[in-house]
Parts: C-alpha cells; sequence; structure tokens
C-alpha cells in the first residue's frame, strides 16, 4: 500500500492533471469533451504521455481508447485493468471519469518509481466514450473492449448528421476493424474502477470513499393518462375528467411508494407535457416519463408492478385511461464478490469503515463486468453534485483512495506477500 505521504503527492499530482484536461476542452469557458473529437484526440495523447512517463507502453485501439500497459516480471503475463473514461458531458465537471484514470497512473507510478513489477501486469483504459453525448450511444469505449459492439452502432448520426463510421475515418481508424479493439477474455484477471460517487451519501457519512456494491439497472417508461379536455370555466368540478389531475396524484404516489419501498429504489417523474396546454382548458391528456431504478432487479420490477397497477386504478376512478411504454431496460450490474471484499478490507485499514453502497449511474464496469470479475470505488464529491462545473473533489479523500486502490492492485498481481524486482 501507498504510505500517507506517497499517496497525498500522488493525490496533489492527480488533481493538477484533472485541472489540465479540463482546459482540453472545444469550448473555452466549459468542459465539453465528446467521442472521435479533436480534444478526445488531444486528451488521448496527453494522458498517454503520463502513462509513458509511469514507465507503460501505449496506444489507441481501434475506437479510441487511450490504453497503456506496465509489463509484469514475466513478459505477456494476464493483466488488472484499471481504468475509467476520458469523455464528457457538456458542461461538464472536472473528476468524472478523468479521476479514475488518473489515479491509475500514479498507482503504476508508485510501482515503476520503485522498479517493482508483480506476477500480473497492469493495464490501464482511458475509455473513449462512455456519456454517450456526441452519439446517443454509451458505453462505446468499454464495449470495444468487450467485443460487443453492435454494427449499427457505425451508421449513428451526430447533430450534425456525422456518422460514427465517418467520424472515426477523420481521425484516422477504420471502422472495418472495430472488432480488433475486443481483447480475449483471458488478457484480464479482474477491471477496477475508482469514480466520484455522483451522489450524496458518502459526504452524509462523513466518509471520503465507498465500496459499490452494484451499478442499478433502469428501466424508462413513457407513460399517458388520456381524459377529455374542457373549458376551465364551464365544466364543474365533479363533470371533470382531468388528465392533469390524475398524473398529479400518481406522481405523489411514486413519491411515496419509493420510499417506502427502500433506501436502494429510486423513481422518478422528468417529464410532463400537458395537452391541449392553454391556461383555460381542463388538460384532456398528458404525456410523463417515469426513470425507476434499483441494485436488484426483482425489487425494481415489483415496485413498477405496483406503480402501474395504481395509475390504472387512479385512471379508473376518475374515468380516464392510462397506457405506457417501456422505451428503454438495462439489468443490474452486482460488482463481483471477491473484489468487493478485497476493495471493502483495503478501505477498513485507510478510513476505519467500508460503506458499501449501489450506484446510481451507469459506468463502463457495466460492459466490463460482461467479460471480467469488476468492482468499484466510489470517492467522495462535494454535495453529491457532478456533470457539472462545480463537480469538487479533495487532494485528502484522493489520496485515501489511491492508498486503498494501490493496496488491492499489489495484492492482486502479486497473489502473494512480497512484490518481486525484475531480474
Amino acid at each position: 500500500m501507498m504510505t500517507a505521504e506517497q499517496a497525498a503527492r500522488a493525490a496533489q499530482r492527480v488533481l493538477a492533471r484533472c485541472d489540465i484536461l479540463a482546459h482540453i476542452s472545444e469550448t473555452p469557458d466549459q468542459l465539453t469533451r465528446v467521442y472521435l473529437s479533436p480534444e478526445h484526440m488531444q486528451a488521448n495523447a496527453q494522458v498517454a504521455e503520463w502513462m509513458q512517463q509511469a514507465g507503460m507502453q501505449t496506444w489507441q485501439d481501434a475506437v479510441g481508447n487511450v490504453c497503456g500497459r506496465y509489463e509484469a516480471a514475466q513478459e505477456g503475463a494476464q493483466a488488472i485493468l484499471l481504468g475509467s473514461h476520458l469523455d464528457t458531458v457538456r458542461n461538464a465537471g472536472r473528476y468524472d471519469g478523468m479521476l479514475g484514470v488518473l489515479t491509475a497512473i500514479e498507482i503504476v507510478d508508485g510501482l515503476h518509481q520503485a522498479n517493482l513489477r508483480g506476477s500480473q501486469a497492469i493495464e490501464i483504459v482511458g475509455f473513449a466514450d462512455e456519456e454517450g453525448t456526441r452519439f446517443n450511444i454509451t458505453l462505446l469505449g468499454s464495449r470495444g473492449l468487450t467485443g460487443s459492439w453492435p454494427a449499427h452502432w457505425l451508421d449513428c448520426e451526430d447533430a450534425r448528421g456525422i456518422t460514427v463510421a465517418q467520424a472515426l475515418a477523420n481521425v484516422g481508424l477504420d471502422a472495418s476493424r472495430i472488432a480488433e479493439a475486443a481483447r480475449p477474455q483471458a488478457d484480464f484477471s479482474a477491471y477496477l474502477e475508482l469514480h466520484i460517487e455522483q451522489g450524496p451519501v458518502l459526504e452524509q457519512e462523513e466518509l471520503a470513499m465507498g465500496v459499490v456494491t452494484a451499478i442499478n439497472g433502469a428501466r424508462r417508461l413513457t407513460c399517458r393518462f388520456t381524459g377529455e379536455a374542457g373549458h376551465a370555466g364551464t365544466v364543474p368540478m365533479r363533470h371533470r375528467r382531468d388528465a392533469l389531475a390524475a398524473a398529479a396524484q400518481w406522481i405523489a404516489f411514486i413519491e411515496q411508494a419509493a420510499q417506502q419501498a427502500g433506501p436502494e429504489l429510486v423513481a422518478t417523474v422528468g417529464t410532463l407535457q400537458c395537452e391541449p396546454g392553454a391556461v383555460n382548458v381542463i388538460p384532456g391528456s398528458v404525456t410523463l416519463t417515469l426513470d425507476i431504478r434499483s441494485p436488484h432487479d426483482e425489487q425494481r420490477d415489483a415496485l413498477l408492478d405496483r406503480l402501474l397497477s395504481q395509475a390504472n386504478e387512479i385512471a379508473a376512478r376518475r374515468g380516464l385511461s392510462f397506457s405506457h411504454d417501456i422505451f428503454y431496460t438495462i439489468a443490474a450490474t452486482p460488482c463481483d464478490a471477491l473484489l468487493r471484499s478485497q476493495l471493502a478490507d483495503a478501505v477498513q485499514k485507510v478510513q476505519g469503515r467500508a460503506l458499501q453502497l449501489p450506484s446510481g449511474a451507469g459506468h463502463d464496469a457495466i460492459a466490463i463486468a460482461e467479460r471480467w470479475p469488476s468492482a468499484m470505488l466510489f470517492v467522495r464529491c462535494e454535495k453529491g453534485i457532478s456533470h457539472h462545473p462545480a463537480e469538487r473533489v479533495v487532494a485528502s479523500d484522493v489520496a485515501q483512495a489511491l492508498q486503498a486502490m494501490s493496496h488491492v492492485v499489489q495484492r492482486r498481481i502479486l497473489m502473494c506477500d512480497e512484490i518481486r524486482q525484475p531480474g
């Protein structure tokens, strides 16, 4: 494990490098860096330079991931994979994704400075596109690594009508060689990702870090209450078939039912559209969206069934109809039990308590966990703010996370209690 002093110095370098990457943006006053943009290529080059300084061999793969390898004592050995993503949302914060890549480089650099190598290699990947900002497709980088890129992705267009295939060609990549980014399953023993929490739990618990149990599964629905529009002044209250009143009643029930279902379940009505949408007309129909998430698919679906049943009951009592369409589903991704245990042991050693919590947001680990054992470590972020310029972490928290991660990585690459010097 890194000493506290080593970790403190490393944390300062990490934050300084986050600042450098934050200036690689398509806009001078906001951080925006999207897939296959000139800024993406510039960030890859900068990260590759830092990897090389840490003693790694580097390359950019066929989907635009920047990769580095710190060789084992025996060349060609299996590796543990570390990393996160380098792309951002628009007007982003500077730590979401980048923190995981840069802390991984510091862990390798510590070994390199001591001229130490283990029985496993370490590889780091800066994933090319986790956010999906440009093409509205998420996990392009990590699905390139796992070989699970759908062929139709190449035809998806950005806001300017540029397809993924064209964007690849514009930066010197060949769409016909996408499959070359896929890595054999034997290449890696495990994947670890450090990431900001993007929520308030660690701050509320006064903890620098926590161990992720699972990445929440989600369903997203478009729902519609249909009643009858009418004159706001002439239709008596008892004769109304007000779609908005029904929707409001259901929204209140959603909040109450989700709170009762347990702290790990969340349900959100994110949009609401009334028709005809006039101040003096009773809403005849209302369309709304529902996003429901949980680290346990069965619990999520049980709550969803209850919510939909209640919506139908509300509609029936009010003389309305209710319909819904599920347009997005992703299963929950449990983190590997052994890796979780190893992370929890390390966190316990560093901060005296190992809180375990689910991730409500998606991560590259969703894709990677389909092929390799995967786990995540969360770092506290101020007020839980993310995807926003106010995103902030503190050096002391990053230092503790570096200590914990370095402990697990060294344990994994050694498979014993000592580090061997090559030769």
